[in-house]
């Protein structure tokens, strides 16, 4: 299995604040596999998503990517671990602000040690006659395409993704999710996204449900519904 998620634990505070986000998770994702975590806002769904990017530490439990667990990795391998291995994409872009659409795409770039051709991206993207303006210069759509292509120019294996169409209209929420349904089509990564929203479930390869820190259901999506289709 590409991706072991077992006994996932985590609890936040102290004493009578104490409050336990995550109950004992047990979750495993297949490679290239599009996989959405489904929940209301204090499911537990961004703490697991933060666990497994390795941003937070689980109280216990295991993670194991490959068969390399995470709990097993020093500071900095496990900062390896994220540089190789992981792309993120979040609600707000974190662009830098004084680096053209293409720079900031290139940054990324530099952190693999086998990038995507970025002129490519740039065309799969639809940005490629916006490649040399700044992130001021953009709308909300075109900052988080280029948000999503310095998260794929490292080719990571696994594309991690908090609410990325939570800032973003209807209809621009659509586009992105298209893009990202053709990235991991083309490019094969597997992508885990985190999301409120019931409608976009349908277009995941796999749909796991989290209410209060557990898992209610977790099941394959035997006819997924195209971006383009998906209404809410």
């Amino acid at each position: 299995m590409f991706l072991e998620i077992n006994q996932i634990r985590k609890s936040f505070g102290e004493g009578d604040n104490r409050v336990e986000v995550l109950k004992g998770i047990d979750l495993a994702i297949e490679k290239g596999e599009f996989c959405v975590l489904l929940g209301a806002s204090g499911s537990g769904k961004s703490t697991l998503l933060n666990i497994i990017g390795g941003i937070d530490s689980a109280d216990s439990g295991d993670i194991c990517i490959r068969g390399a667990r995470l709990a097993d990795m020093s500071e900095k391998r496990l900062t390896l671990y994220r540089r190789n291995h992981l792309g993120y994409i979040f609600q707000m872009y974190n662009l830098i602000p004084n680096l053209t659409v293409q720079e900031n795409i290139e940054v990324g770039a530099y952190l693999s040690d086998h990038p995507l051709d970025v002129q490519e991206l740039l065309h799969t993207l639809g940005l490629q006659e916006h490649r040399n303006k700044l992130p001021n210069q953009l709308s909300g759509g075109q900052q988080q395409r280029t948000a999503i292509g310095r998260a794929v120019v490292k080719n990571p294996d696994i594309l991690l993704c908090d609410e990325p169409t939570g800032a973003l209209d209807y209809h621009t929420s659509k586009e992105i999710l298209k893009l990202i349904e053709t990235v991991n089509r083309k490019y094969g990564n597997t992508i885990i996204m985190v999301t409120h929203n019931d409608a976009i479930k349908d277009m995941a390869d796999r749909v796991v449900r989290l209410r209060d820190g557990t898992i209610m259901k977790n099941y394959a999506n035997e006819h997924r519904v195209p971006a383009e289709k998906l209404e809410w």
